[in-house]
């Protein structure tokens, strides 16, 4: 007689599908509140967070993105759903899948007395992102100048820097974010501190267009001398992009319209290869001079001539240039 039932399946393997018939309905049960879990956080729905939770929801469970209920009750600003996680163990430290936490979370979003609960709990200071990201680089480059405050008097290290070498101080500039200028630099930001090209914030601030930051980086101390790693001036950077109004101010702040990058191209040099020819009379007003000559032995007026802009060449051979 055949030992195997009439369905065909041996006893081990008829044994795991019974097993299967017990288990999976809990296990996606499971899931679904789990599911429902985050869900209810997005919406602010703390008293039904909290019942789902009693009925076996896992506080700390993440959706495909590691992204769990507490980050999103960060997100969202809610106070009350943030404790209520907190309160039923959940971590304050998770991470996603790109190394966020609810920290990071929240010092983009500009929840300040989330954070201030959160570090209470003991969110780690330094977690970065995959882009190496601490929450100081987030709040200083959303301009958030209460939690870059709260950040720094908990520790935080106003020198760190991301995978590209910039600091908060380079983040704030690059975006234009002087509140929080002087709050780093006064925690002890590096005004000269160098990411990867060799720029420095106020570099960053020039090449970024970013007025405002030029000016107060500049009253804080920063070197209008810098040069990055090709040599480029905060002149060269700013006529480069075009930024018409921040090379006015830096020539008005002292920048010296003279100095080359390590080619020997000068400001002036640099505003007739890039083609913008609105600088030239600025910079030759700020006293540039058309005598100097580059790495290849060229003057601006040869420059221009090799590019065949007449007027600019008219412009540099005038008398008043040629004295």
């Amino acid at each position: 007689m055949d030992p195997r039932p009439m369905n065909g399946l041996s006893p081990p393997l008829l044994l795991w599908g019974l097993l299967l018939l017990v288990v999976l309905p809990g296990w996606a049960a499971g899931k679904d509140l789990d599911t429902e879990l985050r869900l209810t956080v997005m919406v602010g729905d703390t008293e039904a967070a909290a019942r789902l939770l009693d009925q076996g929801a896992h506080v700390d469970a993440p959706n495909p993105f590691g992204k769990t209920a507490l980050m999103f009750a960060v997100e969202e600003g809610d106070l009350a759903t943030v404790s209520l996680l907190l309160s039923r163990g959940a971590d304050v430290n998770a991470r996603t899948v790109a190394g966020c936490t609810p920290l990071t979370f929240a010092a983009e979003a500009g929840h300040i007395g989330i954070s201030a609960l959160l570090l209470e709990r003991g969110a780690h200071l330094h977690d970065r992102t995959r882009a190496g990201w601490d929450a100081l680089m987030i709040a200083a480059r959303n301009g958030y100048p209460e939690i870059v405050e709260q950040l720094l008097f908990k520790g935080a290290d106003p020198k760190a820097a991301d995978r590209d070498g910039r600091t908060a101080l380079m983040q704030a500039a690059a975006k234009g974010q002087v509140a929080v200028l002087p709050l780093l630099a006064k925690g002890g930001a590096d005004l000269e501190a160098r990411d990867k090209q060799g720029a420095t914030a106020l570099l960053i601030a020039a090449e970024r267009g970013q007025l405002a930051a030029v000016e107060t980086l500049v009253d804080l101390g920063a070197r209008l001398d810098a040069q990055d790693a090709l040599g480029s001036t905060v002149l060269h950077l700013a006529i480069d992009h075009g930024h018409v109004a921040v090379v006015e101010r830096l020539l008005g702040l002292g920048a010296d319209p003279n100095q080359a990058d390590h080619e020997g191209m000068t400001p002036l040099m640099e505003a007739i290869t890039t083609g913008h020819p609105e600088m030239v009379d600025r910079l030759l007003g700020a006293g540039a001079r058309v005598d100097l000559k580059d790495k290849a032995g060229r003057t601006a007026a040869d420059i221009a001539a090799q590019l065949g802009q007449a007027q600019i060449l008219a412009r540099l051979r005038s008398p008043a240039q040629t004295q």
